[in-house]
């Protein structure tokens, strides 16, 4: 397992175009996400140690910040060929099981991911309303370790966003495991 960061924010980014099958039987499209303040995508897997670490803080953090007018989004784009546990039917159990009450969407010929940039898992963007990317990074500063979280940086990020305010620190790259990317 090859660790990865993400690139830095590409403040000129746009929500690329995109309409994926979701876990929950729907299909979601970039133009369901056109109404909310603040969308943000999670390329994420199963079997991925980095995601399993933050994963109940991410749900949690979607609990929190929902009534804001914000969309979460989870996306898988590994290969389940050679990643059994990222299957469709993998995912859709564990979204299941962890109450993720947002979309979970399934990238089969990976071009989401491709067109998103997305390089590790997990990897996180996150949109304004004007659909441009306003930061790209880390969920927290313990991907390890809850208890150490000292600072949670997606949730300031999405708050200075909705109040029209500065990012007070730069953001850090999220790190994880490599897409598992079709040979």
């Amino acid at each position: 397992m090859a660790l990865l960061y993400s690139p830095a924010n590409d403040s000129s980014f746009s929500l690329p175009n995109f309409q994926r099958p979701a876990v929950d039987g729907k299909s979601y499209g970039h133009s369901d996400f056109t109404n909310y303040e603040v969308t943000v995508f999670f390329f994420i897997c199963n079997h991925c140690p980095y995601v399993k670490a933050i994963e109940d803080r991410m749900i949690q953090l979607y609990k929190t910040l929902k009534s804001k007018n914000i969309a979460f989004v989870a996306v898988c784009s590994n290969d389940p060929n050679d990643y059994p546990e990222d299957s469709f039917e993998n995912i859709k159990k564990t979204w299941a099981e962890k109450n993720y009450d947002f979309p979970y969407l399934y990238d089969e010929d990976q071009s989401m991911a491709k067109d998103f940039g997305a390089v590790c898992t997990p990897d996180i963007f996150a949109f304004n309303s004007e659909k441009k990317l306003f930061y790209r990074g880390q969920l927290d500063d313990s991907w390890r370790d809850p208890n150490a979280v000292q600072r949670e940086d997606l949730k300031i990020a999405i708050e200075s966003e909705i109040h029209k305010k500065k990012l007070p620190f730069a953001p850090r790259s999220s790190m994880g495991c490599s897409i598992k990317w079709k040979s």
